[in-house]
């Protein structure tokens, strides 16, 4: 009978997590910015009637779910147990109890079955606009960041709070995306109650207390058998990444301790007077993803799994800023998280992590507006467009990089048609950067070339979100070093790796975004890759000559293969 109870119980937790799976692929489905729908920049997961998280969605990002698996708590105190009602919705944007800067709407619904609380459902996800001096790292606090919306009721026993909404509305330019976001919030936690009711009335549950126990249980002790099977140690990395106005220093130091995992960031940069700080949810949320990547890939992710994995940081660090410190980009730096974790664990676990990537979104956004240098025309528009975009990833042990692919956040570049269709922009330009991801044994993924400008009659400013223009992605054990972010308009007018710029009617910003760093020394490269990636146009002649070796009767005979079409 035991027996039977661990299959039912193990069907149960699968059960879960296509329940929370269904339940982000609505907010897929449903939502209104791009940044949802196409990027998938978003989270979900079910929790017990403690605020534990039990099981979280494939779909989404480590910043969000993992932020969130320590959101939930927050909201339980906050609202108050006795406070708790069926038909009850909360809602956050907080950076410090929700997941780390105000674009982030996360939406909590508990969930009733027979008349008893048995748990809560959450879901996160990226809103275009919060108000305030719009996405950007200019603000000087976080009060000009945007709306704060503490935890509160957006719903009480079913009845919607129209004070707030009409609040929302009347303090964020793209009101009637943003409201429809939360709806599509709120509709996908419906979603997963209903389907979560479905499996405790087919399994006759009254709670889940039992099902929380083995996936918690379970969860914790097989994590906690890989930590105890790695060496007693310690080692340390830093890595220097751009920063707003100066160079930001990140430093670590790993303890392995038997029963847990410590990860300190003390020797950090502090907090910076602009918008790149990082919450400690936030730190916590990629330090933990990075540590699980490496230690414990294969165990379910939940508060079991992550518990055993410790974060610390100094506080006013740059890593644990403290409120009231501006925190709209924290991205930036906590995407950097993982590469400064894997240079210390390299020391540690040899032939186990990448080499450095692009690390943060090459994101940008435009504020586009009818033109005022001269007349516009009567169909020219103001829109904000977010557009989510991605370098290369860095080289693996024995695999390449990837290209255009985001490393830590995994959130996926945005469709050109997509962007074009939510406001007067163009993209004239997105292909692969030859050239970009650094040499190696294992060659570091590409980045993407990017020409963007506005339609006729329309000026813009442009938001840049992004790092490694002066410090590009380091290799590992020989790998060379990844391109670096270059952002330019097309008549030669600099512009800056970050920060509010404006580009007047009829100018382009021809973007480069960083490639992956190499892992190992490029002349042990196979001979038919370098081969293969010349003719792909990945690396070019000089690079095949220089970087590989290859010499001119070589790099002949792929050229004339590749016009043939044979080399594939």
């Amino acid at each position: 009978m035991a027996e039977l109870s661990r299959v039912a119980y193990q069907v149960m937790w699968n059960r879960l997590i296509s329940v929370v799976e269904e339940q982000a692929q609505a907010l897929v489905r449903t939502a209104f910015s791009t940044s949802v729908r196409e990027a998938g920049d978003l989270s979900a997961g079910v929790y017990d009637g403690q605020g534990r998280m039990l099981a979280q969605a494939v779909t989404g990002t480590p910043g969000h779910v993992n932020a969130m698996a320590d959101a939930v708590p927050h909201f339980i105190r906050r609202i108050g147990c006795d406070n708790i009602h069926e038909g009850d919705v909360y809602i956050t944007n907080d950076p410090w109890e929700g997941t780390g800067h105000l674009h982030d709407i996360t939406v909590v619904t508990p969930s009733f079955h027979q008349g008893r609380l048995v748990g809560f459902f959450a879901c996160t996800a990226h809103i275009v606009d919060i108000g305030g001096r719009g996405f950007g790292a200019d603000a000087n606090s976080v009060y000009e960041e945007g709306l704060y919306i503490p935890i509160m009721k957006l719903a009480a026993r079913g009845e919607v709070d129209q004070t707030l909404i009409r609040i929302i509305r009347g303090n964020v330019r793209e009101p009637d995306q943003l409201v429809g976001d939360i709806y599509a919030l709120v509709t996908c936690n419906d979603i997963g109650h209903r389907r979560l009711i479905d499996m405790m009335t087919e399994f006759d549950l009254a709670d889940l207390d039992g099902i929380a126990d083995f996936i918690l249980t379970n969860s914790r002790e097989a994590t906690l058998e890989r930590i105890r099977a790695l060496p007693r140690a310690g080692a340390s990395g830093a890595m220097q990444i751009d920063g707003y106005s100066h160079p930001v220093d990140l430093k670590v130091h790993l303890s392995f301790a038997g029963d847990h995992v410590l990860c300190d960031f003390a020797g950090t940069s502090g907090v910076d007077k602009k918008g790149i700080n990082v919450p400690l949810v936030y730190t916590k949320a990629y330090a933990c993803y990075a540590l699980k990547c490496a230690i414990a890939p294969e165990i379910p992710n939940n508060a079991a799994s992550l518990d055993p994995f410790r974060v610390v940081a100094p506080e006013s660090s740059i890593v644990n800023a403290v409120h009231p410190a501006p925190v709209a980009l924290r991205h930036v730096i906590g995407h950097m998280i993982p590469d400064t974790i894997y240079d210390a664990l390299d020391k540690l676990l040899p032939d186990t992590v990448p080499a450095e990537g692009a690390g943060c979104l090459c994101n940008f956004q435009l504020s586009l507006r009818p033109r005022t240098d001269a007349p516009a025309p009567e169909d020219a528009v103001r829109a904000e467009v977010l557009t989510f975009n991605s370098g290369g990833s860095g080289a693996r042990p024995k695999l390449d990089g990837m290209n255009a692919t985001a490393f830590p956040s995994g959130v996926m570049t945005m469709p050109v048609e997509a962007t074009e269709q939510v406001g007067p922009v163009i993209v004239w330009r997105k292909e692969l950067r030859p050239d970009s991801g650094g040499a190696g044994a294992c060659r570091g993924g590409l980045g993407q070339y990017m020409e963007v400008g506005a339609r006729e009659g329309h000026e813009f400013d442009l938001q840049a979100m992004f790092d490694r223009v002066d410090h590009p992605a380091r290799g590992r054990r020989g790998g060379r070093s990844g391109a670096p972010t270059t952002i330019a308009q097309d008549d030669g007018t600099a512009m800056k790796g970050k920060g509010k710029q404006f580009v007047p009617h009829g100018r382009r910003v021809m973007m480069g975004f960083p490639g992956g760093a190499g892992y190992g020394a490029p002349m042990d490269r196979r001979p038919e890759q370098i081969k293969r990636d010349l003719a792909l146009g990945y690396i070019g002649i000089a690079s095949a000559r220089a970087d590989y070796g290859l010499d001119e009767a070589e790099i002949q005979d792929v050229m004339q293969r590749a016009k043939l079409g044979d080399i594939f």
